[in-house]
């Protein structure tokens, strides 16, 4: 799942990757905001030095802090250099709500009864200028040009879209601020931001909607664009208002292509729900003052960032962003083509362990319904992979062989509409969970994770939730609210051939030896429903793998601790802790995993199908 509507403000300490990177590199990179101003005061200094005037452009993600930045740049423009800086930013250039709403309509339906608290859209495939008055973007213009022939000192413009190609070219020092997709989402809840051009603030859940279908979507894309063209100079981390670093665009990289020559762990995002457990909350000594910890986004693609600690410094981007630069030496050639350059595999964790109840009984579309109804790029697979579990712990997949479905959806519809509860295990089957076990859940398969496990959930690519609640047990969320449910959709995606023994024979395999080498490594779940591979390797003391042209996810899911490196380097490795996922880059090659803690090893390795690019 994706939509990360409220995540726990809290930074993984442990989830970093230790990089050795040139030193002459290093020293390109500032440490905080008053180097980071100074770097950028000194530069337009010295085009000012050169000429008469020097126009700034300072773009960036949602919620970046601009103002703050643009504010301190002047200030030391002023203190070291005596040049004054006029600032001009980009918040009028938008349409007048009325016209906002009217444009967005299209991509935001308003209709409650196929969607109760409007929560899913349609990914919005334009840019920037679609959403902007032409008469003010006239103006900036006008604006731009006669500060460009006429000026003196310096025009800091800033603002989203501030590098768009209309106005990229007049400037003549181009920034970009970026934010991890946590801080965004923090900053948007905080009120100290809101949506492109709106002058209020709608319901949080309406903010977040627009922003994922909307906001996101343009800034990712507008950023990729950037980066990848070469057309800004310097890249800023914006998530800390006081310790924003700069990287030259052509040093960052630089340190992303030394990055992905190792593997790499992203930063989790960790999440309260009202069925959280505390498995993970006691393994990682999560903050006590968390309810609980229901979601573990631990590589999410679009929700997650990385973090490189280069011994005497730490910078952290957003991983989208890593990919969106890096990717098809992250991913390999095929991958990078064959999914539009978006990492393809999503993984998280599910806690129930200890919690009070079951998650929701829920379905996934198909590629036809989410690429018709949300303009997305394909159908929402997913898997379970059982890690923990408890007393009484069962996985529900797939109807039971006498269900009546229309039935159970007619109750379930029932249910949303009157608060009507009842029997979902009359209708849906269950199975007990044991460790180990790997369920596979194409789109359409009715299921749940029950209470008191920890699984594995992997799933494939898409950008959006679609996640269509078809019974939550007239359960409330942790603000007092009847949990949404989702009927409408559900009842159009729901596979109704998908029961108890087509699901066991199908989606619940007995695993197949394919190595067996010192090591035991093992197909757990295949399926031509599924574009990837579900894998366990079993050893003792040491495995050894390649990647050719495809990138490899380990898990430890059974052990204390593995050391995974290099044949060819073994300079470059990564010290793997229990639960750690580690993605193990396509290009990296021939690579041993050695088990440094005692007891045989359990590695969960998750890779794309032979030929998946024929599918």
């Amino acid at each position: 799942m994706s939509f990360m509507f409220n995540p726990y403000p809290y930074d993984d300490p442990r989830a970093i990757n230790h990089i050795h990177l040139n030193e002459e590199i290093k020293k390109t990179f500032t440490r905080n905001s008053m180097q980071t101003a100074d770097k950028v005061a000194s530069a337009i200094n010295d085009m000012i030095s050169k000429g008469k005037s020097c126009i700034v452009g300072i773009d960036g993600y949602i919620s970046a802090p601009f103002e703050q930045f643009s504010g301190l740049v002047s200030l030391r423009l002023a203190q070291l250099f005596d040049v004054k800086a006029t600032v001009l930013n980009t918040e009028e250039v938008w349409l007048d709500s009325d016209a906002l709403h009217e444009q967005l309509l299209p991509y935001l339906p308003e209709d409650r009864e196929e969607d109760p608290v409007l929560l899913y859209g349609r990914l919005y495939d334009k840019d920037y200028q679609s959403l902007m008055s032409k008469e003010k973007k006239e103006q900036i213009l006008r604006q731009l040009k006669d500060f460009k022939k006429n000026g003196h000192g310096a025009l800091i413009f800033y603002g989203n879209a501030a590098l768009m190609d209309s106005f990229r070219e007049y400037c003549d020092l181009k920034l970009f601020i970026d934010m991890t997709q946590k801080r965004t989402i923090l900053n948007i809840r905080n009120g100290s931001c809101g949506n492109l051009g709106e002058k209020g603030r709608m319901a949080i859940n309406l903010m977040l909607r627009r922003s994922y279908y909307v906001d996101f979507e343009i800034a990712m894309a507008h950023r990729g664009k950037l980066i990848r063209n070469n057309l800004i100079d310097y890249y800023i981390t914006g998530d800390h208002p006081d310790g924003m670093q700069l990287l030259p665009l052509a040093k960052m990289k630089e340190l992303f292509e030394v990055m992905v020559s190792y593997p790499l762990r992203c930063r989790p995002v960790y999440l309260e729900g009202v069925w959280g457990g505390f498995y993970v909350k006691k393994l990682r000594n999560l903050p006590k003052e968390m309810k609980n910890c229901a979601w573990v986004f631990d590589l999410i693609p679009m929700e997650v960032s990385i973090v490189a600690d280069l011994a005497d410094m730490q910078l952290e981007f957003p991983f989208y962003c890593f990919v969106q630069t890096i990717g098809e030496a992250l991913m390999g050639s095929k991958a990078h083509k064959k999914f539009g350059g978006y990492f393809p595999i999503r993984f998280n964790y599910d806690d129930t362990f200890h919690s009070s109840g079951n998650m929701s009984i829920q379905v996934h579309p198909d590629g036809e319904f989410v690429k018709e109804n949300n303009g997305e790029l394909g159908r929402q697979d997913e898997s379970y992979y059982m890690v923990v579990t408890g007393q009484q712990a069962k996985t529900y997949c797939g109807f039971k062989e006498n269900a009546d479905v229309e039935e159970f959806i007619e109750k379930a519809k029932r249910a949303e509409k009157y608060g009507e509860g009842f029997d979902h295990d009359a209708y849906v089957a269950s199975v007990p969970s044991k460790p180990g076990m790997q369920f596979l859940i194409p789109a359409g398969t009715i299921h749940a994770s029950g209470r008191n496990q920890l699984i594995l959930e992997i799933g494939s690519l898409t950008i959006g939730s679609y996640t269509y609640k078809m019974y939550d047990y007239m359960r409330k969320d942790l603000e007092g609210n009847l949990r949404p449910i989702h009927t409408y959709y559900g009842d159009k995606v729901l596979r109704r051939d998908f029961k108890e023994d087509y699901v066991k024979q199908n989606f619940i395999q007995e695993p197949r030896v394919i190595r067996n080498d010192g090591f035991t490594e093992t197909i757990v779940g295949e399926h031509d429903l599924i574009y990837f591979s579900l894998r366990n390797v079993i050893f003792a003391d040491r495995y050894t793998d390649e990647t050719t042209d495809r990138f490899h996810v380990l898990t430890l899911v059974d052990g204390e601790k593995c050391l995974i490196r290099s044949l060819t380097d073994p300079d470059k490795f990564f010290k793997q802790e229990y639960l750690d996922m580690v993605i193990i880059p396509a290009g990296f090659g021939p690579y041993e995993v050695i088990n440094e803690g005692v007891g045989l090893v359990t590695m969960h390795k998750t890779l794309l199908k032979d030929g998946f690019e024929n599918e």
